[in-house]
């Protein structure tokens, strides 16, 4: 049997890491660890991960805030499993997903990257109406950078293997082993999923079922979208050199992917002017979006649209009555 590894990144998570941590001690597979990585929590997190750790099968990892990235490498570095999987601390898993991912991986050995589609679930723990269903078979590099079938950190268990071989020391920390590159603290999933797809032989494929309930928080979404957009740019700007001619081609899609993603965002908070404006840059970086998937791109259209409009016409009103 395999031994699989399960890294819980952690950063003040005392709402929800109970939950977290029980859904995973649930998992049926029966050979595996959970390594919480304590990322400089000031509340009670150290607290109640301390007390899941009275089973064996549950460590800590602690250390001064670095980020998610950087509690996804501690992690990797701590990990004893041949197959390595990440939850967030907000996230949780279905009881049959690890052992479904590690039976995929074993039956297929060239497949180094096994994800599933993700419900998403509210801050209470409710179900919402959508769900991530991506794309599970003939997925490679363009189909990453445009679409991350992947969806979210918590949905992909990965082969230690893979890891092994992207690692590198960085300039400003030749002593410590980077997997994800910490100097993200957005896109740092993408940039890692596009530098396997781009420098690797691995295959990444998906599997079915809704198997990872992916926690969507409200508010302040819109206002991050800018830090997003930021983040993404630079991550195409950082992995360019490994193959120009692959950018030079896919790159005005993928923008126009990934502004339409960000409107869609904007349209979640009720912000019509962001949403109408990220969705005029994506229709104007590539029409792709609009060919490939005219339902979705067009109901986004809409909803944009339509945001916008009354966003307008309530501050065009307020104007009125303060002209009064």
């Amino acid at each position: 049997m395999t031994l699989a590894s399960i890294i819980v990144p952690a950063f003040n998570v005392e709402a929800t890491l109970a939950e977290t941590l029980t859904a995973l001690l649930a998992q049926t597979y029966p050979d595996f660890e959970i390594i919480v990585v304590d990322d400089g929590s000031t509340d009670r997190t150290p607290l109640i991960a301390q007390r899941f750790a009275r089973d064996a099968r549950l460590r800590i990892v602690q250390q001064g805030n670095r980020g998610l990235a950087g509690a996804r490498n501690s992690g990797i570095q701590a990990a004893r499993g041949e197959i390595i999987g990440f939850c967030d601390a907000d996230d949780l898993w279905h009881p049959e997903k690890l052992a479904r991912h590690a039976a995929h991986l074993a039956a297929n050995p060239e497949v180094g990257i096994s994800y599933s589609g993700s419900a998403l679930i509210d801050e209470a723990s409710r179900p919402l109406r959508t769900a991530q269903r991506p794309r599970l078979a003939g997925v490679d590099a363009s189909t990453i950078f445009k679409r991350n079938p992947i969806g979210n950190g918590s949905a992909p268990v990965i082969r230690r293997a893979v890891f092994d071989e992207i690692g590198y020391c960085p300039r400003q920390e030749p002593s410590r082993i980077w997997y994800f590159d910490e100097t993200f603290r957005q896109s740092e999933d993408i940039e890692c999923w596009l530098r396997i797809a781009l420098s690797t032989c691995w295959r990444f494929e998906g599997i079915e079922g809704l198997l990872t309930r992916y926690r969507v928080n409200s508010g302040g979404l819109s206002a991050n979208t800018a830090r997003q957009r930021a983040a993404w740019e630079r991550m195409v700007t950082k992995l360019t050199p490994l193959n120009p001619a692959f950018f030079a081609v896919n790159t005005p899609a993928a923008r126009a992917y990934q502004l339409r993603y960000l409107s869609r965002r904007a349209i979640s908070d009720r912000d019509g002017a962001r949403a109408w404006e990220l969705l005029r840059e994506a229709m104007a970086a590539s029409r792709l979006p609009l060919l490939e998937e005219p339902v979705k791109t067009g109901v986004t259209c809409a909803a944009a649209a339509l945001l916008n409009a009354a966003g307008r016409l309530g501050k065009a009103r307020i104007a009125g009555e303060q002209a009064r």
